[in-house]
C-alpha cells in the first residue's frame, strides 16, 4: 500500500514539475519571467498597458510572466543589469545603456514607427511662438523643460538638435532648464505656463490630443525634429540558459505576432517588428558626443 502511495506522490510531483517546464528545454526552471518598462507616462496608464502585455506573454510563452514597474529610467536599466528583470521596454538611450551593462543582451523588437521617431518642441501660446519648419531659434532665453534625464525623445535627441543649431549647451541657451520626469508631465508644465517651452515624444502628444488633454489655446507644437531610432524591447543574453534553448526567439516572435488592437493602441504602435543592436548605433554615438555615455 505504501509503495502505491509513494508511486502516486512521485507521479503528482512529476506533473507539477512538468507544468513548470516549457517546450523550449527540459532544463528550464520553474520561475517567473519578469520585465519592466521606462516610466515615460503616468503610472496608471503604464500598469494597464503592461499588465496586458504580461497576460499575453504568459499565454504565448507558457511560463509565468510578471511586470515590475520602476520609478525612473535609470532604475529600469539597473533592474535589467541586476537580473531583476529579463526583458524591458526601453527608449533608445536606456536600451543602449542596458546592453552596454549586460553582455550579450540584444534588442529584439520595436514598434513599426520606432525606426523613424521624432520629438515635438512645444510652447505655451503666451510666448507668441508658432510652428516653423526650421529650428525655432526664438526659443533662446525662454524657460525650458526636458522630460526624464535618461529619455531619448525627451532629452538626448532634443539636446543634440539644440546644440547643433545654437552651438551651446541648453544651460547657456535658456533662462531656466528643468527635467519634468516624463512626457505627460512635460505637457502639463508647458500647458500650464510653468515652463514656456518643452519637448515631448510625438506619440504621447498625439495620444493626448486624441484624448482631449491638449488645449490648443494654451499649448502648441512649434517644431518637429528630424527622425531617429527610439524605443525597443531588449532581452538579456542569458535567458536561454534560464528558460530553455530558443526562449529568446520565442519572446521575439510573440511580440512580433502581437495583433491585439487594445494592447497596440495603448503604446500606441501599429505593430511590433524585429530589431537588432546595430539599429541603435546612432543613439550610442550621439550619447557619447554629448558626454552622456563615456567609454
Amino acid at each position: 500500500m505504501r509503495s502505491r502511495i509513494d508511486d502516486w506522490s512521485k507521479w503528482v510531483l512529476w506533473i507539477a514539475i512538468y507544468s513548470c517546464l516549457n517546450s523550449y528545454s527540459l532544463n528550464a526552471i520553474c520561475t517567473d519571467f519578469t520585465f519592466t518598462a521606462i516610466p515615460d507616462q503616468d503610472t496608471a496608464g503604464l500598469q494597464e498597458r503592461f499588465g496586458k502585455i504580461a497576460d499575453y506573454l504568459a499565454k504565448e510563452l507558457k511560463v509565468p510572466v510578471k511586470y515590475i514597474p520602476v520609478k525612473s529610467y535609470s532604475a529600469s536599466v539597473q533592474a535589467f543589469k541586476n537580473n531583476e528583470v529579463q526583458l524591458a521596454w526601453f527608449g533608445g538611450l536606456s536600451g543602449v545603456q542596458a546592453r552596454l551593462a549586460v553582455m550579450h543582451s540584444k534588442a529584439i523588437a520595436q514598434g513599426k514607427e520606432d525606426p523613424n521617431f521624432i520629438t515635438y518642441f512645444i510652447a505655451n501660446t503666451n510666448t507668441g511662438l508658432s510652428f516653423t519648419e526650421c529650428f525655432p531659434f526664438n526659443i533662446v532665453d525662454k524657460t525650458f523643460t526636458f522630460g526624464a534625464k535618461g529619455s531619448t525623445s525627451g532629452r538626448l535627441m532634443p539636446e543634440y538638435f539644440i546644440q547643433k543649431a545654437l552651438g551651446k549647451p541648453p544651460r547657456e541657451v535658456f533662462k531656466r532648464v528643468g527635467f519634468s520626469g516624463d512626457h505627460s508631465k512635460t505637457l502639463a508644465l508647458v500647458q500650464s505656463g510653468s515652463y514656456q517651452v518643452g519637448v515631448i515624444n510625438y506619440k504621447v502628444w498625439q495620444k493626448a490630443v486624441s484624448a482631449g488633454q491638449v488645449d490648443p489655446k494654451r499649448v502648441q507644437v512649434i517644431w518637429r525634429t528630424l527622425s531617429y531610432p527610439d524605443y525597443n524591447w531588449t532581452i538579456r543574453g542569458d535567458v536561454d540558459r534560464t528558460y530553455g534553448q530558443g526562449f529568446s526567439q520565442a519572446v521575439q516572435q510573440a511580440l512580433i505576432q502581437l495583433k491585439a488592437p487594445e494592447i497596440l493602441n495603448s503604446f500606441p504602435r501599429s505593430s511590433f517588428i524585429s530589431a537588432d543592436n546595430e539599429m541603435y548605433q546612432p543613439i550610442l554615438e550621439t550619447a557619447i558626443e554629448l558626454g552622456i555615455i563615456r567609454q
